[in-house]
This record gives C-alpha cells, structure tokens and sequence, in this order.
C-alpha cells in the first residue's frame, strides 16, 4: 500500500498498488507519434502566456516567504533574519530596515485521463488511446519545466491511479508508467463507478491554489455526469478539455450487415448499415452529442480542443492555446 498526498504534502488518499488486471495495453497500438523539440517549444511558450507566465518568480503565491518579488519594506524587530536586512533601506532611514518577499509558487498541472475501454477504439492512423498518451506525455513534459510540476489522475477503470504532484524526470517516468498500464478491459470501465465526474473530483480534492487542469477523454459520457465537478475545478484552475474523436464515433459506413459491442457494457447489437436512414440517425445522435458537450465547456468558460485518430492531433492542442 502507498499513500498519496496533496500538494501541502498532506496524506490524504490511500491507494493499493494492484491490481492491474482490468488494464492492458490495447490491441493495435500505434502510439501517438514523434513530437518535435521545435513544436513543443512553440506550446511551452503559448502554455506559458495563458497560465499568467509561470516562470520561477513570475507565479506568486499568498503571503510572504522566501522569493524574488518585493513585497515591503519594514523596520526590523528582534527575530527577523539578519540576512534579509535592507542596507539602501537602512542607510536612508539610519534605522535598520529587512525586505520581505512574496514567496515563488510553482505551477502544478493536473492530468485527469479517461482510460476506459472505449479509448482502444480507432479506424484511422492510430486508437483513441495512443492520441491520448500523446496528449498526457506532452503536457507532462512541459509541465515539468522550470521547477513546474505534474499530476496524474486516472479514471474510466475499475482502478483509479493517482500520482501526487512532483517535477523532474521523477514524474515523467511515473506518468510513462501509467500510460504503459493501457486501458480498461471490456466490461472494467464506467461501469465499475469511475467515470470522467469520479476522476474531476478527485482532482477537485487533491489540487491545492491555482493550477492548470487538462482533461484527456473521448467525452461519450452525457454533459451531466461531468459538468458539475468540472464547474467546480473551473472556480480555481485554468482548465482545457482534450476531446478525442474517431470517425466511426461520427459515421457509419455501408458495409452490410454488422454486429456491434458496446466495450464498456458488452451489450451487442446487430445493425444493417446499408439502411440509409440507419446511418443519418447514428450521425445526427452523434453530432448531437458532440454539439451538448461542446456547449457545456463553452458555458464553464473551458478551453476546448479536438483531437483526432486521424490527422495533425498536436496542431489541433496548439490551436486553442493561442
């Protein structure tokens, strides 16, 4: 057993280390593809101006402590650290003078990442999944510059994974480790009670002060089993949903007759696709869909990119980080 802690290093959550077999990596995996040194510094620069620059010394926390930015000048009085005295201070007043600073904050970014059994799906370039790690490693490595941190919430499986805040090459192998645990066999996801709203208040719980919350899931689930705790990250984080979509989550081809699973469920349904009026109500339900979710991150005020199994995904992050 190990337990994880809140970012004031409060123990606050309990979790076993197995087992990991509703998990696994899912067939057909691809991976989510290179990202170059060059692209991923264009990010860190747009991350950087939309999280209020988060540079060491920039991000400022409540109170005071030790730091870079000025936050008064005082008389000293019996108890003060002798080395924060003021010599400018001190010689214009000819009474001793101490600088107290405002303390650095780093920034710590929270990863909520939908690893239910319908991430393995994928018709184009690559699975749902693999888009996803893609998504996870990418905002892990540059929420690990300059003394940032990262976080890791898992949800969609019958075990949820956590990894409390740190930075350094420490949390990207941590996070490597999770994403290499794959997804939620068939019949292991939201079933089990650890949908997208499970891993959003656990994060809700966990995070402390500011930060930055990036939810990673494909958003199948209906606005209203999410919306409330994600309402509730929005009031203290900047948050950004990474929606991912296949295009068979949008269309059906005419192949003739076929028999569908549903891989979180294991219901089956037979369907003829050659019925035209078939495939217009499967893309109105699907488009519907979409459109409910897509105006509940717009009504929370959430940054909303789509990110496809096909196609430039990373281009599609950058875009809403502009």
């Amino acid at each position: 057993m190990h337990f994880d802690t809140d970012e004031a290093g409060r123990r606050s959550t309990l979790l076993p280390p197995g087992p990991r077999a509703s998990l696994r990596p899912p067939a057909g995996r691809q991976g989510p593809g290179p990202v170059s040194q060059a692209r991923l510094a264009a990010l860190d620069l747009r991350l950087s101006r939309r999280t209020a620059a988060p540079l060491p010394g920039e991000h400022l926390a409540v109170g005071a402590g030790a730091g870079v930015e000025l936050a008064q000048l005082r008389p000293y009085v019996p108890g003060d650290d002798v080395r924060a005295m003021d010599p400018a201070a001190t010689a214009r007043t000819g009474v001793p003078h101490v600088r107290v600073h405002v303390p650095e904050r780093a920034l710590t970014t929270w990863v909520v990442l939908d690893v239910s059994a319908s991430m393995a799906f994928g018709t184009a370039d690559r699975l749902k999944a693999d888009v996803a790690e893609g998504v996870a490693t990418v905002a892990g490595r540059l929420a690990t510059r300059r003394g940032n941190r990262l976080a890791l919430v898992t949800c969609g499986a019958a075990v949820e994974r956590v990894l409390p805040p740190r930075g350094g090459r420490g949390a990207l192998t941590h996070l490597r480790q999770v994403l290499a645990e794959g997804v939620a066999t068939d019949e292991s996801g939201r079933d089990a009670g650890h949908g997208i709203g499970d891993g959003l208040r656990r994060a809700d719980k966990l995070a402390r002060g500011h930060g930055l919350v990036v939810v990673v899931s494909d958003f199948l689930e209906e606005p209203g089993a999410w919306e409330t705790p994600l309402r509730a990250l929005r009031h203290r984080h900047d948050v950004v949903a990474v929606e991912i979509r296949d295009r068979r989550d949008e269309t059906l081809p005419a192949v003739g007759t076929l028999w569908f699973r549903d891989p979180e469920t294991g219901r089956q349904l037979q369907v003829d696709t050659n019925r035209s009026g078939l495939r217009e109500r499967f893309a109105g339900a699907a488009s519907a869909r979409q459109a409910a979710a897509a105006e509940a991150l717009k009504r929370l005020g959430v940054r909303h990119a789509v990110c496809r199994t096909d196609g430039d995904w990373l281009g599609a992050l950058g875009a809403v980080l502009r």
